[in-house]
């Protein structure tokens, strides 16, 4: 006997996440009956409040917190229960604020398509169907694990998802991969008090970034104590008592190094793995991601694909931007696109975080652009007292502007705060407001932003 439960709605909701949940709030608000799957009840609201940007950034906090007479471990340990009991909650929430509508209901358990229309949760008498003439997918990303002899069959191999999670501060952390996930990690179990080893196969950190600015962020990094390898390639991973040994190559010589855990931070893909999107005809790139055009269409034009798993920006902001385009698709015009987005910012969350936005000087030269570079060290910002009085001095701001028409081309802020001040900048790009204009804006003080104040008049190059 079939004991397959058959549901229907308006829309079918795959994943958790900023997009998929933006998207399905709007559109029970509209009257629409929506369905969202989720496959972990641990992943209520996606990858953001759960195990990456909420518990990250909080244990950026607390690893700038801990005092030098904070017994590392014990201190370590109380900021994971911190983390845990703030994510349990934003987890809570976010299911009842959705479930809790009369047109949503949530199911947990792995989706996967059997045609274009119909997605099934579970096998056997558990078993349930749901069909809907629109279908978001919104599954996200995944940890890349690297092909490297050894690492699979380690039993010190620790995920980032691991270290927001677990209690116990590695003596040892060994980071294979110099990216924003790696250096994060780098920068907050640093301040928590573990040695940290950075293997990074680029020749140098930050390698998208102009040199000088990579340049100041690296020797903050090491100033903090942590021990950066650039031009290494990680061979092979053996476990050894109490830990692993990890031997990589660099400038054709052999080396190893000791921990007791070790973090691929390699990058993510695209979590489309067990979807059958064949089954629904929706097509993909070879790494995985969910081909869209500018309106985030699937080759089915009824579904949908939003935030990471269609391949774009892996940021929760641009998740959200996604929503607003499918919601515009759904319940709008249907004008709004990708092609909108304009000057889109990103901080790498080190102590103190680096901030940018737009081209960066060499692009914007690469490019035969007339331009003119502003660029002023923090501590000698005279205009900023803010950076003295939070004792945090390190860093460089650097502009690169248009010579003819004075607007503001690219950012780049490794500073105290350079991750609410980027905004403004990234605002007066979209807005077509000069670098003259924010130089005589009146700021409060002491802030971090009142050092546009000075430094758009240090023009450098």
């Amino acid at each position: 006997m079939d004991t397959t439960t058959a549901l229907t709605a308006d829309v079918i909701v795959v994943g958790f996440g900023k997009g998929g949940k933006t998207a399905a709030h709007a559109l029970t608000d509209a009257g629409k009956r929506v369905i969202l799957i989720e496959e972990s009840e641990e992943m209520y609201g996606g990858t953001c409040p759960n195990v990456g940007c909420v518990p990250t950034k909080m244990l950026v906090h607390y690893s700038n917190s801990r005092r030098l007479e904070d017994e590392a471990q014990e201190f370590f340990a109380n900021s994971i229960e911190g983390v845990r009991a703030l994510t349990a909650s934003f987890r809570a929430g976010n299911f009842e604020a959705l479930d809790g509508k009369d047109t949503a209901t949530v199911i947990t358990g792995a989706a996967h398509f059997v045609d274009a229309h119909t997605v099934a949760v579970g096998e056997g008498r558990d078993r349930i169907t749901v069909t809907a003439p629109t279908i978001l997918i919104n599954t996200g990303s995944e940890p890349i694990v690297p092909d490297i002899d050894g690492i699979a069959t380690s039993a010190h191999l620790i995920s980032s998802t691991d270290l927001t999670r677990a209690s116990h501060l590695p003596a040892h952390l060994v980071i294979i991969g110099g990216g924003y996930l790696g250096l994060e990690f780098a920068s907050i179990y640093r301040h928590f008090g573990s040695e940290i080893t950075v293997l990074e196969a680029a020749d140098r950190l930050l390698p998208k970034e102009d040199g000088d600015v990579a340049d100041v962020a690296t020797g903050i990094l090491a100033g903090d104590g942590i021990t950066i390898v650039t031009g290494a390639t990680v061979d092979r991973i053996d476990d050894i008592e109490g830990g692993a040994r990890i031997t990589y190559t660099k400038d054709g010589q052999t080396f190893t190094v000791d921990g007791d855990a070790f973090l691929p931070a390699t990058g993510r893909k695209p979590a489309t793995a067990g979807l059958d999107l064949d089954s629904a005809g929706v097509k993909t790139t070879p790494p995985g991601a969910v081909v869209v055009d500018e309106f985030l269409r699937t080759s089915q034009p009824h579904i949908f694909a939003l935030g990471d798993v269609n391949g774009g920006p892996q940021f929760t902001y641009v998740s959200l931007d996604d929503a607003r385009i499918v919601i515009d698709q759904l319940l709008g015009g249907g004008t709004r696109s990708t092609a909108d987005r304009v000057a889109v910012p990103r901080t790498l969350f080190i102590t103190p975080p680096l901030a940018t936005v737009g081209l960066t000087e060499r692009e914007a030269r690469d490019q035969g652009l007339n331009i003119v570079v502003a660029r002023e060290n923090v501590a000698d910002i005279v205009a900023m007292p803010r950076a003295y009085t939070v004792e945090e001095t390190r860093g460089v701001m650097k502009f690169v502007l248009d010579a003819d028409t004075d607007l503001i081309l690219g950012a780049a802020i490794l500073s105290i705060d350079a991750q609410e001040v980027i905004n403004t900048v990234a605002l007066a790009m979209r807005q077509g407001v000069t670098s003259t204009t924010l130089r005589n804006a009146i700021y409060t003080h002491p802030s971090t932003t009142e050092a546009l104040n000075e430094v758009f008049g240090k023009i450098v190059a």
